[in-house]
């Protein structure tokens, strides 16, 4: 069993011992712990004390319906800064000593642990640095502004960025509060598993499964472990998009493993290695890990505009995405706890989201047609649109680079339509009319396939 005193009042600023020790190897004499249920128990008593506030758990009729599966969201992102991180946050600068206190704590992060820890310092009155990588948002970045953090933008990427936070902590004495892989910060978001427990209860239903997004491990760490200590049958399974996939392939390999991140909707689950101690947890009670395409995290981050009325960033909508596309039919008829983990997501972003979950949904339809460029012949490609109730969102006419015919012109059309059942008959119509004057491209966004 770990150390629970030294889990407490971790050494080095909470950082993972192999940080700490800087050479990455486990068997070096500096030991790393996995966190206990006790950790998690002394954290809920500091976070509430703390001005952490518990988050509802919603049942949604309508997306059980489109799940197969009896679903409840866990509601993380109605936190002030709009994330799970706050919990973790919280729960590490609680156990800090007085003296670590006045000199402050530094952290890297391109968006929600910097915020959260922004957030809180300045509640708590402890002085915050947070690095920030180039590629951060706007929003964020002036958000921890706001909240009175002193903010460095150094690196191109978050690793860049924590070299930098790691020498400026040993410069300072700056406490570094890692995001994902701090025993507090792991103890922190652990209590999430005892509410949702607590609230199932309330209800009258037995939990069968809880979906946590994971990136870098930290948070499934956690509820995994109040989950396994309360309800040892429910079944805790984590997602990844499949564009960073680096829980899954350790889970599987039963050994941490380096992945390249790649660009992803999901961009708060972007971490090409998880946490020692997040992934030594996390390996002793996860039962199940599965990845989802950045096609199923954009429909479902619709389905939760249209249907929850909410607006989550890409990283929450993972697990609700597992759930619509077939990952987890085990579950169907099933009690479901989904875990909503955060809402910052830029405006630009949410809107290439919405779009994209549109495209994937088949309700935006993008087609290419040569037409005749003579009088009428506009008039009869919109007249077939109308008698399919295809609402058109964008037209353009294309003459130069027409070598076919003279008088023929290329029109590029976006239509609206209510789904695949539409869009396909749509399809047929137009097929049947302009024959191979018609072209569906993925690279004009794309094709109509009905197949998501």
């Amino acid at each position: 069993m770990a150390d629970v005193n030294r889990l407490a009042k971790p050494p080095n600023g909470g950082l993972s011992d192999d940080e700490a020790k800087g050479s990455g190897n486990e068997n070096d004499s500096i030991k790393i712990h996995p966190i206990t249920y006790r950790d998690v128990q002394s954290a809920t008593e500091k976070i509430y004390n703390g001005g952490i506030n518990k988050t509802n758990l919603q049942y949604s009729d309508r997306m059980s319906e489109l799940a197969g599966m009896k679903l409840f969201f866990k509601q993380e992102y109605t936190m002030p800064t709009g994330s799970f991180k706050e919990r973790g946050v919280v729960n590490a600068l609680l156990n800090l000593t007085e003296s670590q206190k006045r000199c402050g704590v530094i952290a890297a992060s391109a968006g929600n642990h910097a915020q959260a820890l922004a957030y809180h310092g300045k509640k708590l009155g402890i002085p915050v640095t947070v690095v920030m990588p180039i590629v951060s948002p706007i929003t964020k970045l002036q958000r921890c502004e706001q909240f009175g953090a002193e903010v460095i933008i150094q690196g191109d990427d978050v690793v860049e960025s924590k070299d930098h936070a790691m020498k400026t902590s040993n410069e300072t004495g700056k406490v570094y509060i890692h995001g994902y892989d701090d025993a507090n910060v792991l103890a922190g978001q652990g209590t999430i598993g005892i509410e949702v427990i607590d609230q199932m209860k309330d209800i009258g239903e037995p939990l069968d499964a809880i979906i946590v997004p994971v990136g870098g491990g930290g948070l499934i760490a956690g509820i995994s472990v109040a989950m396994k200590q309360l309800s040892p049958d429910t079944e805790v399974i984590g997602v990844e998009s499949d564009h960073c996939d680096a829980f899954k392939q350790s889970f599987d390999k039963k050994e941490l493993v380096t992945v390249e991140a790649q660009s992803t909707l999901a961009d708060g689950l972007a971490v090409s290695r998880l946490g020692t101690r997040s992934f030594m947890t996390a390996s002793r009670h996860v039962d199940r890990v599965v990845t989802v395409s950045e096609n199923e995290i954009a429909v479902a981050i619709l389905r939760i505009v249209e249907v929850l009325k909410t607006v989550v960033e890409g990283a929450a909508a993972t697990g609700l995405a597992a759930c619509l596309f077939g990952k987890l039919n085990h579950l169907r008829g099933k009690n479901v706890a989904v875990v909503l983990t955060g809402s910052n997501i830029d405006t630009p972003v949410l809107n290439r989201c919405l779009e994209r979950g549109l495209v994937n949904d088949g309700r935006l339809v993008m087609f290419q047609v040569l037409i005749t460029d003579r009088p009428g012949g506009l008039s009869e490609l919109l007249k077939l649109l109308v008698q399919h109730n295809a609402s058109v969102r964008d037209i353009f006419h294309e003459r130069p680079w027409v070598q076919e015919d003279m008088y023929s012109v290329e029109v590029r059309c976006s239509v609206d339509t209510t789904g695949w059942k539409q869009s396909n008959q749509l399809k047929d119509a137009l097929e049947k009319k302009y024959g191979k004057r018609i072209s569906w491209g993925k690279d004009k966004v794309l094709m109509i396939s009905g197949t998501i």
